[in-house]
């Protein structure tokens, strides 16, 4: 049985934590993703560790700032360690140092190699995570996203489907190129033009336009570990996770 995974970022705007993580718990998930801030420090690391004890979850990837990474992988090591973590996943590159064509993305895809060896020294693994701009085609007509995952052979993929469609892509030929590489999905839908422009156009996975159904299939297929939960600005946090979980399940 495929046990669902919910991206804590969803509920950034819902605190404390622990609440969170109980209502999670007490809906049916069995695992959530952590994001940067809740492991940037340790206090953070602390409170998270106590709370999802106390919930009953485990947390086996989390989003974690790549400068944290490159700066002390021994020391996320050891957070991973005490969260359970197994694989940190690099969630997103600023504007200011984002690369513009295939060379800076295959250099960018060269420093994630670089970084994913340098954890698994510790044994934990390195992922990373999409947006939109991945899928935004350079001047030669070639994809980012195809020239970093090509120099970082040792990074997973976890695919935010609905990124890559709002960019116009394709999601099955990322399944055709990587689909070996897709560890974890991101488990978001679009809503229909003119719906939810309070959530930024986001729906509910299985509420939107998407063949969420079609898309599971694939990923299944091509051996995706995880399916987790994620609106990136849900109005009410325990309806999207209400939802989310009775779509992913039905698929």
């Amino acid at each position: 049985m495929t046990a669902f995974s919910y991206q804590l970022y969803s509920s950034r705007n819902f605190p404390p934590l622990g609440d969170t993580l109980t209502m999670l718990a007490g809906l049916g998930y069995a695992q959530v993703e952590g994001y940067g801030a809740l492991v940037a420090d340790p206090d953070a690391v602390t409170a998270l560790e106590v709370a999802l004890k106390d919930a009953g979850l485990e947390m086996p990837t989390s989003h974690v700032g790549l400068d944290m990474i490159q700066s002390d992988p021994a020391g996320v090591a050891q957070i991973a360690k005490r969260l359970g973590m197994r694989t940190a996943i690099v969630p997103y590159i600023m504007p200011d140092v984002r690369p513009t064509d295939a060379a800076g993305w295959s250099a960018y895809g060269a420093g994630l190699e670089s970084a994913a060896k340098a954890l698994a020294a510790h044994g934990v693994g390195l992922g990373y995570h999409n947006h939109d701009f991945e899928y935004a085609t350079l001047a030669d007509g070639s994809l980012p996203i195809d020239h970093l995952l090509r120099n970082a052979p040792s990074v997973v993929y976890e695919f935010d489907v609905a990124w890559a469609v709002r960019a116009g892509a394709d999601p099955m030929d990322t399944v055709a190129q990587h689909g070996s590489r897709i560890l974890s999905v991101h488990l978001k839908d679009i809503a229909a033009p003119g719906e939810n422009e309070d959530e930024d156009g986001w729906a509910d996975v299985g509420h939107g336009t998407m063949d969420w159904a079609a898309l599971f299939a694939a990923f299944k297929a091509a051996g995706t570990q995880y399916f987790v939960a994620e609106h990136d600005n849900p109005s009410d946090h325990q309806r999207f996770a209400r939802r989310a979980l009775a779509s992913a399940q039905s698929f």
